[in-house]
């Protein structure tokens, strides 16, 4: 089958070539994949892999052979789903516990880039419990992960409080519905109850001297690359624990089918937006590897496949 494998001399290490086709366990349907989101983490993937191997996340497409086992979704269905690999292949065998159906309706490349960024803020927001009337920040806003979490937060009836960098970001942020924008968590006042962070850092660290008490920050990324340093005693004297949580939505759950299903049934309502900042085919990997890199893209990167 085509695919982007891995190439240490390619931007991004990605780029089009051949690779074995999948071939699927009774638990797994084969999809025909025709979209794929690019994410931050498959760049770093990339270095650590094999040269020829078919990394990748996400995958939308159609079911061209049902699982054998009899579960899951016939053959001629628009699905979504998730796994650890093989996301950047023509063909790809994926779980049926990580695979939804997708809405008529609903752009199937749009659907690509839900069970990453998506997934992950809903995870995040679902850690952190009920939304309403609370105070949620979300650093890194204008990032794929981040406009997610700004819409799914609002559409929980949070207050949400957004940090995009740039002057466009938050710009953009705002349209996505945040109900205060700042350029950084130093310009913030007053307690927070939840922080989605993306961002790690000194971001961190600011943002958990601002919890209330019981808040919680839902550590999603490190984009910073900077250690969080906590000063002395923040961590104690509330009178109900603040707590820093790691965020995961990797392989191995058992929710993915439900929470994809609530996400398209969203999307399939008008909603949540799928913020799309690049699509092109996925022979134009390395110019989607330098839209992501260049931290002015806003929503998400789509690789149509051909």
């Amino acid at each position: 089958m085509r695919a982007l494998i891995v190439d240490p001399g390619a931007p991004g290490g990605l780029r089009l070539g051949e690779a074995p086709d999948p071939r699927p366990a009774p638990g797994q349907v084969l999809v025909e994949v025709r979209h794929t989101s690019l994410n931050a983490a498959e760049l770093w993937f990339a270095q650590q892999a094999a040269p020829g191997e078919v990394i990748g996340f996400d995958a939308a497409g159609v079911v061209v052979a049902a699982a054998a086992d009899g579960t899951g979704p016939a053959p001629g269905s628009r699905v979504v789903g998730f796994a650890e690999g093989g996301g950047f292949g023509a063909l790809r065998a994926m779980d049926v516990a990580d695979v939804a159906v997708v809405p008529d309706g609903v752009d199937l490349g749009e659907a690509a880039a839900l069970p990453v960024a998506a997934g992950t803020a809903l995870r995040a927001l679902d850690q952190a419990g009920a939304l309403l009337g609370r105070r949620v920040l979300v650093t890194g806003a204008s990032g794929g992960v981040g406009g997610f979490a700004v819409q799914l937060a609002r559409l929980g009836g949070a207050q949400v409080v957004a940090v995009a960098g740039s002057e466009d970001g938050r710009r953009w942020v705002a349209e996505l519905g945040a109900d205060e924008v700042v350029g950084g968590v130093g310009e913030l006042t007053g307690p927070l109850d939840v922080v989605i962070d993306t961002v790690g850092g000194d971001q961190l660290a600011a943002a958990y001297g601002l919890l209330a008490s019981g808040g919680s920050v839902q550590s999603i990324g490190w984009a910073s690359g900077r250690e969080a340093v906590l000063p002395v005693g923040s961590t104690l004297g509330s009178p109900a624990p603040k707590a820093i949580v790691s965020v995961y939505n990797g392989g191995g759950l058992t929710d993915r089918q439900d929470q994809l299903g609530r996400l398209l049934t969203l999307v399939a309502a008008g909603r949540l937006r799928v913020p799309v900042g690049w699509r092109g085919p996925w022979d134009k990997i390395a110019d989607a590897v330098e839209a992501l890199g260049s931290r002015s893209l806003r929503g998400k990167a789509i690789l149509d496949i051909e």
